[in-house]
């Protein structure tokens, strides 16, 4: 009982002006009055706030004429594996007879292991610029290099002659581990370079060094691993690189000069050991996706599911602002993503036309601790592996000025780029490519999930056209995690056309002759075995 008292004032948590919007409009904020209210303390994974968020999704899914997901529940229980640093660990520099500790958040902070509890390497260090072996461009970081047994020390990037996306693919941590680990690494010590010092300063980043990671768990309880990696096991920020190549042939100066420039890195060994240490305290915990399923009518496509996605969670309680508050209500990242995904639901339903192809509507969790429900849901689908045939994610739009045109990221790579551009240009919106592709917004939301799982997908948000920039920059630089980001920052009228747009091209997509195709030869489809890439 006492849970549901606490619950009552969630209908009063915003001006009561319901009565002066449209049905439309009144339908979409109201999920989001609920979802982004103080009561539910920010959506954290694991929390209580949270599993009740999921309860109001499933009867929501309900009430808009949803059944239950294929498995015959509304909710996927997500095994989670939370992890993050139990101590500031070591690093120690051995050049012949000179032995150099490196300051713990002045020159270096440990990174935790959801796998493994304590790691404790030392190893000659090879410099391997970025870390990247790109078989489509016949790039490699490795060439002439012997690694094997050693620690390599990578820049914290990707070269800048690679498509955006790519660059933002191959520039994640976990893809440089592991092709550390392909070429016989023991280890590896990423290096801030310049993009990462222009967005996110060591200094920042280190004040982070304590905040959890996480990830899923294998049937054996251990965290999911697709494969061998290097031990990633400490991040060297601007002043420990200068340690770290001072006395070495190849000068860090000259690094940070040919990374701005654009230019292949110089390659090689440091002539130095490098001795460290990465404590990690690890623990379990559950949470849940939400998969309501719209089926089909056409018995020849039914079997194939599109995908309509948006993250549920948030990242809780936190550092109070200036006012004072300490809750990070999430309004539009991602209440209002999960609000219009729940209006899609219901337009399909309203239109008394059932598309041909089935529809999953899928509330994903543990988005903002890297992706982590939707990584789960696209490896362990509760439809049959192979009969998902597009995604289409909604995760922050930026709501707050009337938009004029769309960026789609991963628009480019699969036929679903034209349908969305058909559909936009319907409502006169033009497509626009990605207007920060240093932010790498394309390995930051869920349907990244699903193209590493070789599944079209795209994720969609208002673009810079006009008001735009200003307005997404404002949003970015003042709200974005942070307390002020509730539900008075939001323009409903821009909300419903947001949900008109993703329910057309849902309904193109569903209703299609052709299921969506990766272009031939896209590099996502081809890593991933996607259909149509070969």
């Amino acid at each position: 009982m006492r849970k549901s008292l606490l619950l009552l004032p969630l209908l009063f948590a915003t001006p009561a002006t319901a009565q002066d919007l449209p049905p439309a409009e009144a339908a979409l904020k109201a999920h989001v009055a609920f979802l982004a209210s103080d009561a539910m303390r920010g959506r954290d994974t694991g929390s209580p706030e949270l599993a009740i968020a999921e309860q109001y999704v499933a009867a929501q899914m309900l009430a808009a004429g949803l059944a239950p997901g294929p498995n015959g529940t509304w909710l996927q229980p997500v095994p989670l594996v939370s992890f993050k640093g139990a101590d500031h660990g070591t690093l120690t520099l051995t050049r012949g007879t000179t032995v150099t500790p490196l300051e713990w958040g002045k020159d270096y902070v440990a990174r935790s292991n959801a796998r493994e509890a304590k790691v404790a390497l030392t190893g000659e260090v090879v410099f391997a610029g970025y870390g990247v072996t790109d078989r489509a461009t016949g790039y490699d970081d490795y060439k002439g290099l012997d690694v094997k047994g050693k620690i390599v020390a990578i820049l914290r990037d990707a070269p800048q002659s690679l498509p955006s996306e790519v660059r933002a693919h191959l520039s994640q941590p976990e893809e440089q581990a592991k092709n550390a680990a392909a070429h016989g690494a023991a280890g590896v010590i990423l290096i801030e370079g310049n993009t990462r010092h222009a967005i996110f300063p060591f200094e920042a980043s280190a004040g982070y060094w304590n905040s959890p990671g996480m990830t899923w768990a294998d049937p054996d309880g251990r965290a999911h691993s697709d494969g061998p990696s290097a031990p990633a096991f400490a991040y060297v920020g601007m002043a420990g690189a200068e340690k770290l190549f001072a006395g070495s042939k190849i000068k860090w100066a000259e690094i940070l000069a040919a990374d701005k420039a654009g230019k292949k890195l110089p390659t090689g060994a440091l002539g130095v050991t490098a001795q460290g240490t990465a404590n990690t305290e690890i623990k379990t915990l559950s949470a849940n996706n939400v998969v309501g399923l719209l089926e089909g009518s056409d018995p020849a496509l039914r079997g194939q599911y599109v995908v309509i996605s948006a993250h549920l969670d948030h990242v809780g309680v936190g550092k109070p602002d200036a006012k004072g508050d300490t809750i990070y209500n999430g309004a539009m990242d991602n209440a209002v993503g999960t609000a219009s995904m729940l209006e899609v639901a219901k337009a399909f339903t309203a239109s008394g036309k059932r598309p041909r192809r089935s529809i999953l509507f899928v509330a994903v969790t543990a988005e903002e601790k890297g992706l982590v429900g939707s990584d789960y849901f696209a490896a362990n689908p509760t439809v049959p592996k192979g009969s998902i045939v597009a995604d289409v994610n909604l995760d922050m739009p930026v709501l707050t000025y009337k938009f004029e045109d769309l960026v789609v990221y991963g628009a480019d790579r699969t036929s679903i780029g034209p349908t969305v551009a058909a559909v936009a240009k319907a409502e006169g919106l033009a497509l626009t490519p990605d207007p920060a592709p240093e932010q790498a917004s394309f390995v930051r939301s869920d349907h990244y999930s699903f193209v590493r799982a070789g599944i079209p997908a795209v994720s969609l948000e208002p673009g810079p056209a006009g008001p735009g920039k200003a307005a997404v920059e404002e949003f970015g630089e003042k709200h974005y995690h942070q307390p002020s980001d509730e539900i008075t920052l939001i323009d409903f009228t821009q909300g419903v056309r947001f949900v008109k747009l993703n329910y057309a091209i849902a309904r193109a997509l569903a209703d299609a002759d052709q299921r969506p195709l990766w272009n031939k030869g896209d590099f996502f489809g081809t890593l991933y075995g996607g259909p149509g890439a070969k």
